[in-house]
Order: C-alpha cells, then sequence, then structure tokens
C-alpha cells in the first residue's frame, strides 16, 4: 500500500491531534470556582399542607433563600476530580406558610446562616467535544472537552444560628433559650451549632472559552442533626421554661394560636426525632483555569 505525502501527513495529524487529546486533562487539572443560587430546607417547620414528611414533595417554595460560593477544583483523571467549596447561605422555614391545620396552630417560625466547608469527588456521566483543533480542510482535530456533566458526593461541616420571630418583629437566637428543656433535665442536651452533612448531588458544565466555564449544580445534604431548626422531639414544660430561662424562653417554647391548646402540652409532639434536618443548594457556577505554572506577576 503505497501513501502519499499529503495522506502521510494527516494521518500523523490526526495521530498527534488524539495523543494531546489524551493528555489535555493533564495540563488543564486546576480551577477556581464561585457561584450564586439558592437554598430550601427541609425539616419540621413549614413545608407543603399536609403532615410533614422531610421529603420532597414537603418542598416549601416560599422558604427559598440565597446562597453563594467560592472554590478549587482539581482533575485527577480523564473521568474524575476532586473540588472544595465553601459555601454560605441562608435557610427558612414558617408554620404559617403551611395551611395544614396542627402544623399551623404552632406557629413556630426560624431562620438561619449556613456557613459550609466541604470537599466533593466528581464523577464524569458525559462529555461533549465541539470545534476543530486545526484549521485544515478535511481535518477533524478535536478542540477541548466543551461540555460535561456529572455526579458528586462528599463531606462538609458547616455552622448555624436558629434564630425565631419575636412578638416585637425582632429576631432573636434560639440555641440559648434551650426551647425543649435542654439542660432542665439529663435526658435533653444542648445541640451543637456545628454539624456533619453528607453532600450528594448533580452538576452541569460548559466551557465559553479555553479559560472560562459556566456550569449549573444541584446538591442536596444529608445532616445528623435535627436541630437546624431548633425543633426536634415534644414539648417542655412551658412554666419551668419561664421560671428557669424567662418569659422570652417560654414564649418560643410555645407560640401557638391557641386554635387547639391541648396540642401544646408537655409531653405532645413538637417534632419528628427520627428524620434528620436536610437543606438543598441549586447554583450557577463559573469557573476560571489556573494557567499553568501558577500567575504571572506584572512588570512594571
Amino acid at each position: 500500500m503505497k501513501f502519499s505525502i499529503p495522506a502521510l501527513f494527516v494521518v500523523v495529524l490526526l495521530l498527534s491531534s488524539t495523543s494531546v487529546d489524551a493528555q489535555q486533562w493533564r495540563r488543564d487539572r486546576a480551577e477556581f470556582m464561585f457561584g450564586f443560587g439558592a437554598t430550601n430546607f427541609l425539616g419540621d417547620l413549614g413545608g407543603a399542607d399536609q403532615i410533614g414528611t422531610n421529603g420532597m414533595k414537603d418542598l416549601d417554595w416560599p422558604s427559598t433563600r440565597p446562597l453563594g460560593s467560592i472554590g478549587y477544583r482539581y482533575r485527577t483523571g480523564k473521568q474524575n476530580c476532586v473540588k472544595g467549596v465553601l459555601h454560605v447561605g441562608y435557610l427558612h422555614g414558617d408554620d404559617a406558610l403551611t395551611e395544614e391545620p396542627i402544623r399551623q396552630n404552632r406557629n413556630l417560625n426560624f431562620r438561619t446562616p449556613v456557613v459550609e466547608l466541604g470537599g466533593q469527588f466528581e464523577w464524569m456521566l458525559t462529555r461533549q467535544r465541539e470545534g476543530h483543533r486545526y484549521n485544515l480542510r478535511g481535518v477533524n482535530g478535536w478542540r477541548n472537552i466543551n461540555i460535561e456533566s456529572y455526579v458528586f458526593i462528599g463531606v462538609s461541616g458547616f455552622w448555624f444560628n436558629p434564630q425565631g420571630r419575636y412578638v416585637d418583629g425582632t429576631w432573636q437566637n434560639l440555641r440559648p433559650l434551650n426551647t425543649e428543656g435542654q439542660g432542665l433535665v439529663e435526658t435533653r442536651k444542648t445541640y451543637s451549632p456545628v454539624q456533619i452533612a453528607v453532600p450528594f448531588g448533580v452538576g452541569f458544565k460548559y466551557a465559553i472559552s479555553r479559560e472560562w466555564s459556566l456550569g449549573l449544580e444541584y446538591g442536596m445534604r444529608k445532616t445528623f442533626t435535627d436541630y437546624i431548626d431548633d425543633v426536634s422531639t415534644t414539648y417542655f414544660d412551658k412554666e419551668e421554661i419561664r421560671v428557669q430561662n424567662g418569659d422570652m424562653a417560654a414564649y418560643f417554647s410555645d407560640p401557638q394560636l391557641g386554635l387547639e391548646p391541648s396540642q401544646t402540652v408537655a409531653g405532645e409532639q413538637r417534632g419528628d426525632p427520627t428524620d434528620m434536618d436536610s437543606f438543598m443548594y441549586a447554583e450557577f457556577t463559573f469557573y476560571y483555569k489556573i494557567p499553568r505554572g501558577g500567575f504571572a506577576i506584572p512588570k512594571f
């Protein structure tokens, strides 16, 4: 079989393109990332017009709050990456937003900042390539990978500080008030404002240039606490709370509307300790590839 010089040149060029593409991820490993989006909460407060489930059908859209993030992403292989991210957002829940009678009569509400620092492992599901590496007629060398989708899982630590709306409209820190009798009996301990979560979800990323990419990411946070909203177990004796912690603590322990007074007597259900709280993030993301060798310092 005979090869002409032009044909041989095309074959060598294609093989070179494949080899370069196979090594592309090694050269473009590191990226800065930042994003903005929204949060939502699944717990005891607020929710749909039904008995609480802590599931997606209990999602309360009016409780959506803002979110921001910054992070660093590093490709560890052709199909996977690791990412470290700092998220700062707000969570919110309010029984006034549901028409379920028991929840509405309970009349509890909360808001809390959430500061989360975590790491996640990303596994690429699909990759689509677009464009030509070489501007030669008839040569279909691929440029960089432009589109990818992925799933992720990780671990994070987060801080929260639940607040409730008082009768005068001000927001008060709930944890120091021990609204479920924490510290008043041996079986009820004060909860920690620092907790562990397991983030997991899906994402999409699209390169608009060699340096910049846009993305969309959705992730759930599985937690191991039921006190993000300061609600978990049963009502404690309201008068004992008043004696030990004051009138404000007594109010937040039971601000019911009075439609069913027996609903909130000591020992009756206030929350569901069998369902841990969870929250979710949906955000637009922006990525910037860090130049090989780092950033050059401008000379003047």
